[in-house]
């Protein structure tokens, strides 16, 4: 430490209630950290450790910058996670979450219990459920992954491998659904697995039980799951590009309302199974908090992407019904008007809330069934996978009626894309 130095005072008052950091004068704390928002507890602050803003949220006996320097920006992270090295901004990570270094996690991420990542891992806009796995060198953003049951039944994406969610029309209507929230959250599900050196080309919706073998880019959809699938990449071919112009559109259109209703699903979960298991411990009301905000910015994300994508038809249908050898059906057309036309009233219809009027019944018997075979002290894990089939079953059915009944309306608004 060169003569002179003073250890600022935030470091100091982190060290006073308890918070492990070796190097002090290698630390930084932002000055709008709230300190009495990070637990003394068993947490470590390694060298090269920066954390900034209000909203930083560190629970017990978790460690940062094992590996390399990290930087935590207005995350919230639960109970024992290890973030080894990187950045990390407005990003949520549950208890016992483990990340590499080299990771990039940008905003509205949901890492659940016991999610781990390699190195050189890249995240925007991706909620992973409990146990699934990614490899390292892996580009992740705008998906939805579940399956699995335990760290050693996990869903796995293998190393180098991308979710391709960019396309040449520079839209971002490309989130893929890789599993599902009405039997994922049940933590009963075979795993999902997506082999090395591969990619899915989004949006899609891929089931569990789905094996893709490694090298392989995907970009179909397959949600029945249970299906092994192969395909040949690198091959040659070629034929004019009209820019501005869609293919398939139905289809993308349906998979941008299937991920919006589950992402809809998902909020309900978290506000009444998941809620009252944050509550019984500190700082679990605001880590509880910190995922609410998270799904609040994914369904935001998917409804602009969405609006701009559907601001896109228009053109599209005009350029199809205007360039000679365009091949497009009048179905195909009029979808694309459809869309450009009914995006207010589609948009209208995802964001009413519709979650909180669909399947009650079900969602009671649920939560009654629920707190009839929790045991006392059990965590949220422990106790989903405890429930009996019948239960699960219960509240799978709920959250697919939550699901049913918002794509049913939508499509009603565009009957075409059913």
């Amino acid at each position: 430490m060169s003569e002179g130095y003073r250890v600022p005072d935030r470091v100091i008052a982190l060290m006073k209630k308890g918070v492990g950091i070796p190097n002090p004068c290698c630390v930084e704390i932002g000055e709008d950290v709230r300190v009495e928002r990070i637990s003394g507890r068993g947490v470590v602050l390694h060298s090269g450790t920066k954390l900034f803003g209000a909203k930083t949220l560190i629970c017990d006996d978790t460690e940062l910058g094992y590996e390399a320097p990290v930087t935590v920006a207005n995350c919230q992270l639960g109970r024992g996670v290890k973030l080894k090295g990187g950045f990390f901004e407005g990003s949520v990570f549950l208890d016992g979450v483990q990340m590499a270094s080299g990771a990039h996690v940008r905003e509205g991420c949901i890492l659940e219990e016991k999610g781990r990542a390699g190195h050189a891992v890249g995240l925007k806009q991706t909620i992973l459920f409990p146990f699934v796995t990614l490899g390292s060198l892996v580009n992740f953003c705008d998906c939805l992954m579940s399956g699995g049951t335990d760290v050693k039944n996990h869903s796995e994406v293998g190393s180098s491998y991308i979710h391709f969610n960019y396309t040449p029309n520079q839209d971002k209507a490309t989130a893929s659904l890789i599993g599902d929230v009405p039997t994922g959250v049940m933590l009963n599900q075979p795993p999902i697995f997506l082999g090395g050196q591969g990619g899915l080309v989004g949006p899609v919706r891929i089931g569990h039980g789905t094996v893709i073998a490694a090298g392989t880019v995907y970009g179909k959809d397959r949600p029945e799951g249970g299906k092994l699938l192969t395909g040949r990449t690198g091959t040659a071919a070629e034929k004019d590009f009209y820019r501005g112009v869609y293919r398939d559109v139905g289809r993308k259109v349906r998979n941008n309302v299937y991920y919006i209703a589950n992402l809809l699903a998902l909020k309900q979960w978290y506000r009444h199974i998941r809620s009252p298991f944050f509550q019984e411990w500190e700082f679990g009301p605001e880590l509880y908090e910190g995922a609410i905000e998270k799904l609040d910015m994914a369904i935001r994300e998917r409804l602009k992407r969405f609006g701009a994508f559907s601001g896109n038809m228009a053109e599209s249908a005009r350029i199809g019904r205007n360039i000679p050898g365009m091949e497009k059906t009048d179905i195909e057309l009029s979808l694309e008007e459809e869309m450009s036309d009914n995006w207010p009233s589609l948009e209208a219809c995802l964001t009413r809330g519709l979650e909180e009027s669909s399947a009650l019944d079900e969602r009671d018997r649920f939560l009654a069934a629920l707190q009839n075979e929790r045991t006392a002290d059990a965590g949220y894990v422990e106790t989903i996978r405890s429930l009996d089939e019948s239960v699960q079953s219960l509240g799978t059915a709920w959250l697919q009626g939550v699901v049913d009944g918002i794509t049913q309306e939508a499509f009603k608004i565009a009957p075409l894309c059913r």
